[in-house]
């Protein structure tokens, strides 16, 4: 009978973790005092929460979840102490690979859209960690040029979910070493979040005779007050994410420098000046091409520095942190761009926000060195998405293709890379005009269904496009892959020829492509629809003997580059060669 008592207690201790639902609670509201100790490298954080179950279910636990490198001291409802368990809980959303979990028992049972408030208080250290990078092989010193968040003595910066965690959240685990499963519950996340608000107070306190340092978050910042209490330099600023969106709250102090213009203030380390303003100057420079594509900017960009010149930079919404050692003008004007995109555009949905941004980017580099610049531009992202797609080639079932289309992708790849072709696709497709049009029509608040933008651009044209929206934004597809099946010359008889030119497209995502034929002393471009697993015909007339006929200038990704091109020969008596044309990379 005692291994039936054992049973019954082992069952009695793991009853909440069998029935814990860690996703079950919507976090809607933080309102955190938080206290930074940079000598001790220390982080004291207390406040209120407030948590939703938008479960289908009653629920008796929920948890909360702080990095591994903090402690949890007290949870309570109003001023009565809650029962709750702390654990280490593997999961790489944090930078040390582990979370400190609480798992708390409420007092009775929260139904469906019940609330709960909690106060909370938790402490402890923020250091640079590789821990989760170097256990998958990344080497120490790149990866700590990726994680390089930490509280310091004289320089911080830390991001938030994904990176540290220093409010609190609720997630399954998730490994770097499982695919794309960090980014998936990092985006579960966000999305059950954007709509929720982070209040901070936040409080350095150091001894030092240095001028007090800046406090700087990525979200909205007001009254940061300076003091000195005995010997000890006090600063303290508000700081709200309201609502959170598709940011990362962030945090950064250093003893900055600042330059403010009316659309950028840029946060830089005194020796870095000369780049700081090299950035505002960049800045102003693409600021009417941005205007001109999505208006006037609504938020302020913000530039901040990072002190580790081989740093990863990283972005929140209108905010870049960076490094600013490189006076290099090509790469300042694309990061301009981006962030002057985010802060005039915003969109809750990441194919529209961050696949604009890039976008913009590309037709920047257009606008400004030509068609060719933007195609070497966009075909650096090109192998990351065929990567990206490789991955997911076995599992194109009808559950994978939603799951990782435009609209519910959490692959970076796919909506910023993925995304940015899509909307130059749609340029050429609709062109400026229209496309500026549903640009300028698009509001966010009413970006209710994902038909929205789709049907705001179809508004403006009197193309059908659904079957394009359908394999690119609604669907994962894979990419298309073009080929020149055949190309038959005809002499014509007042000089010149037509070509009868067929493309085949063996991939399972369609679009509109060009065709470009070259010719004795010159070419013709020209565009075709091409739909998935179709051939489609096209006649193009040349004023000389036609040479080479290529489909896709690279304007469109596909899987495969090396079948494009088809060598016309033409014979001496000038009739066609037919299937006895050179083909060059032909795929059967």
């Amino acid at each position: 009978m005692k291994w039936l008592w054992l049973v019954f207690l082992f069952y009695v201790l793991h009853v909440p973790a069998w029935s814990l639902d860690r996703e079950a609670f919507t976090f809607t509201n933080y309102n955190l005092d938080i206290r930074i100790e940079p000598e001790q490298q220390r982080i004291g954080v207390r406040g209120k929460i407030t948590l939703r179950n938008d479960s289908a279910l009653p629920q008796k636990y929920l948890c909360l979840q702080i990095s591994s490198s903090l402690g949890w001291r007290s949870i309570q409802m109003g001023d009565r102490s809650v029962e709750f368990t702390s654990q280490n809980y593997t999961s790489d959303i944090d930078h040390t690979g582990a979370l400190s979990e609480a798992i708390v028992t409420l007092p009775q049972e929260i139904a469906p859209h019940g609330t709960v408030e909690l106060n909370v208080g938790y402490e402890g250290t923020i250091v640079l960690d590789t821990t989760r990078l170097e256990r998958i092989g990344v080497p120490k010193e790149v990866a700590r040029h990726s994680d390089w968040d930490e509280i310091g003595k004289s320089f911080s910066a830390v991001r938030g979910v994904g990176y540290v965690t220093w409010y609190p959240v609720a997630m399954e685990s998730a490994s770097l070493s499982d695919g794309n499963s960090v980014a998936e519950a990092i985006g579960r996340w966000k999305r059950k979040e954007s709509y929720s608000s982070l209040e901070v107070k936040l409080h350095y306190q150091r001894i030092s005779s240095q001028e007090p340092p800046t406090l700087l978050c990525s979200g909205t910042e007001t009254n940061q007050l300076n003091l000195e209490v005995g010997g000890a330099q006090l600063v303290s600023a508000d700081c709200a994410f309201s609502p959170i969106g598709l940011a990362v709250p962030s945090l950064a102090i250093g003893n900055y420098g600042t330059l403010e213009r009316q659309n950028i203030s840029v946060y830089h380390l005194p020796e870095h000046k000369t780049a700081a303003e090299n950035f505002v100057l960049a800045d102003e420079v693409e600021l009417p091409f941005v205007t001109e594509w999505f208006g006037s900017p609504r938020e302020k960009v913000e530039i901040v520095e990072l002190q580790d010149p081989r740093s990863a930079p990283f972005e929140s919404g209108p905010t870049l942190l960076t490094p600013l050692v490189q006076n290099d003008s090509t790469k300042y004007s694309l990061a301009a761009v981006h962030q002057l995109t985010h802060a005039a555009f915003y969109s809750s949905r990441l194919w529209i926000y961050e696949g604009l941004a890039h976008f913009a980017q590309a037709a920047s580099v257009e606008s400004k060195s030509g068609r060719q610049s933007a195609l070497d531009f966009m075909e650096s992202h090109r192998a990351a998405i065929v990567a990206a797609e490789r991955v997911l080639v076995d599992k194109h079932d009808p559950n994978t293709a939603a799951a990782e289309s435009l609209i519910n992708t959490s692959t970076e790849e796919f909506y910023r890379s993925k995304a940015m072709y899509v909307w130059w696709i749609l340029r050429e497709t609709v062109g400026d005009v229209v496309l500026k049009k549903a640009l300028t029509a698009y509001r966010s608040d009413q970006d209710k269904e994902p038909s929205y933008m789709p049907r705001l651009i179809e508004g403006q044209t009197k193309q059908d496009l659904e079957w394009f929206f359908d394999d690119w934004v609604y669907r994962d597809r894979g990419l298309p892959d073009f080929r020149v099946e055949s190309a038959y010359p005809r002499k014509l008889g007042a000089g010149g020829y037509l070509v009868t030119v067929t493309v085949e497209n063996l991939g399972n995502a369609g679009a509109e492509v060009p065709i470009i034929m070259k010719f004795e002393g010159g070419e013709i471009r020209k565009r075709l629809e091409v739909r998935a697993k179709s051939k489609v015909s096209i006649r193009i007339e040349t004023a000389s003997t036609p040479q080479e006929v290529i489909v896709n200038d690279g304007s469109v990704p596909e899987s495969d580059m090396s079948n494009n091109s088809y060598k016309i020969a033409i014979a001496d008596t000038g009739k066609e060669v037919g299937e006895f044309g050179k083909r060059a990379g032909e795929k059967r």
